[in-house]
């Protein structure tokens, strides 16, 4: 155990298993982490916060051994340490679970747990001595799983649960997680919580970047503020509070809940008839739903993740056909029988924010001016001329980045380079650009920091006020209860009931999630 000691804001002496001192690293003029001090206790879970493009990733991955620093020295467990690799990192029981899962899909459990320590010769006596520590590790922590299982046919959930043992496995006595809620739903995230606590309660260390506040004030003991590239703050979370914590990583005062003028619902912009499909199993994944939708409203569409929200805004936005039943857009009518495309949707001023950004939203080897564009290959976004004009699309990209304040302004970076925030404020920049008459949203701030959570709400609620009407998929109660003007609550792929927004709280929703009418109590 270390030997350096420094108080804490409590007054207290601690010893520290991790410290940093002076750390810096830059990529070419860009300096992503500067003069970086950090001390981390043993047996804690200390969150690092800060907006995206912060420095936060790029300073776990120096202590992962994924990018060497540049200058600085670091500690561990009271020795100077160099850590030149992953490798190294490992040896020193640091391991991490990145934000995007490092597994092999098509590899069982037990073979990507294995990866990397086969034992040659010995691979017999490995595997069975893999299967016995899976089986350890998954009694003591509460995170059992079928090491037969392939790796493709689990969860989200389960699949960061392999990432864990897999760091435990190789010995990992201060574990990373990068943003580790950000792909799991609230129920998923409540049992990785479950497990981070028995982790910690067994003497294992626990860094947390993330940027949700809530989360931070829920499990840390500790936690790091950095803003542009530098540690702005050191807080115990019992002597702190959001709006604290939000004014450190922006530098301004943040509105947590952003004002809401009342609605003023114009003509209907979407009627949805007994709405049905089928999964490729033949399971109804929708089931006669109905309801509509005006201009100049948010209808929020609230439901425990997997209960039809996903099919429904494939549907709207053209992505797949209905197999029952009808909808209604801006007086064009669609039915199983019509063509129906993203593009023909698009050319009916209807705009799509996807809920999975790298999948439907963004072509991430494309540079960001070429994503800027995309849907929009044969408007004048492109220029005036017959083949696309670059220098026009980079300035329109240009000024789309100052608007939103996308970082860095560079529009000839690849798509893959941005942050997540900053690679959500590119989908929503192009999308809202052409003031859609009806945009379907899903999952809108998923990834995202405070700061640039409290923008897009602000848009979304500007947008409504100039007409248009828009449909909210958000697993985050919070979002649906401060942005919708009705909630339609799904559960099985069916309409459970619709409420207007101020009548809506937490737990009467959750009641309506799980199935049970408001209106059949009464």
């Amino acid at each position: 155990m270390s030997k350096m000691t420094q108080e804490t804001s409590g007054g207290n002496a601690a010893c520290y298993i991790l410290e940093l001192q002076k750390v810096c690293k830059s990529f070419g003029l860009v300096q992503a982490n500067k003069n970086i001090d950090l001390q981390i206790q043993p047996g804690t879970i200390h969150g690092i916060i800060g907006e995206n493009g912060a420095g936060k990733s790029t300073l776990m991955n120096i202590l992962y051994g994924l990018h060497r620093a540049d200058s600085g020295r670091m500690f561990i467990d009271g020795a100077p340490t160099r850590i030149k690799s992953s490798a190294d990192a490992l040896l020193l029981g640091i391991g991490m679970v990145h934000q995007h899962f490092m597994l092999i899909p098509r590899f069982t459990v037990l073979e990507n747990v294995m990866l990397g320590s086969e034992g040659g010769a010995l691979l017999k006596l490995g595997r069975a001595a893999t299967i016995a520590k899976l089986k350890e590790l998954g009694q003591t922590f509460d995170m059992e799983v079928d090491p037969d299982l392939l790796v493709s046919d689990l969860n989200v959930g389960m699949r960061q649960r392999v990432e864990i043992l897999k760091a435990l496995k190789g010995g990992a006595k201060i574990l990373i997680l990068d943003e580790p809620t950000g792909v799991l739903t609230p129920q998923e995230a409540t049992q990785l919580f479950d497990i981070l606590n028995k982790l910690r309660a067994n003497g294992v260390t626990i860094l947390l970047i993330t940027h949700k506040l809530a989360e931070i004030m829920a499990i840390t003991d500790n936690v790091s503020i950095m803003r542009g590239g530098e540690m702005v703050g050191h807080r115990k979370t019992s002597e702190t509070n959001p709006q604290e914590l939000a004014e450190l990583m922006v530098g301004r005062k943040v509105l947590l809940n952003v004002e809401k003028p009342e609605a003023k619902p114009m003509d209907v912009a979407l009627t949805v008839n007994n709405l049905g499909c089928f999964s490729s199993r033949g399971h109804k994944i929708l089931d006669n739903l109905s309801f509509e939708v005006r201009a100049g409203e948010i209808l929020g569409i609230a439901g425990v993740s997997g209960n039809g929200q996903t099919p429904l805004m494939e549907i709207l936005s053209g992505m797949r056909k209905p197999d029952e039943g009808s909808f209604e857009i801006l007086g064009k009518k669609i039915t199983p029988e019509n063509e129906v495309t993203p593009n023909i949707m698009r050319e009916n001023f209807i705009g799509h924010i996807p809920e999975d950004r790298h999948k439907h939203g963004l072509i991430l080897s494309f540079e960001a001016y070429e994503n800027m564009v995309l849907g929009f290959h044969n408007s004048n976004l492109t220029g005036t001329k017959k083949t696309l004009d670059r220098n026009y699309m980079l300035e329109h990209c240009n000024a789309r980045m100052e608007e939103y304040d996308i970082r860095p302004r560079n529009s000839k970076l690849l798509a893959s380079s941005f942050s997540g925030g900053n690679q959500q404020k590119i989908v929503v920049a192009r999308e809202l650009y052409k003031n859609p008459k009806l945009l379907i949203v899903g999952e809108p701030t998923r990834g995202v920091d405070v700061g640039a959570i409290e923008f897009i709400h602000k848009q979304l609620i500007a947008l409504r006020d100039r007409g248009c009407a828009i449909i909210l998929v958000s697993v985050e109660l919070d979002e649906i209860l401060g942005l919708s003007d009705r909630i339609l609550v799904m559960n099985k792929g069916q309409e459970v009931e619709t409420i207007p927004g101020e009548d809506a709280n937490a737990q009467k929703l959750g009641l309506m999630m799980a199935g049970i009418s408001q209106g059949a109590k009464n």
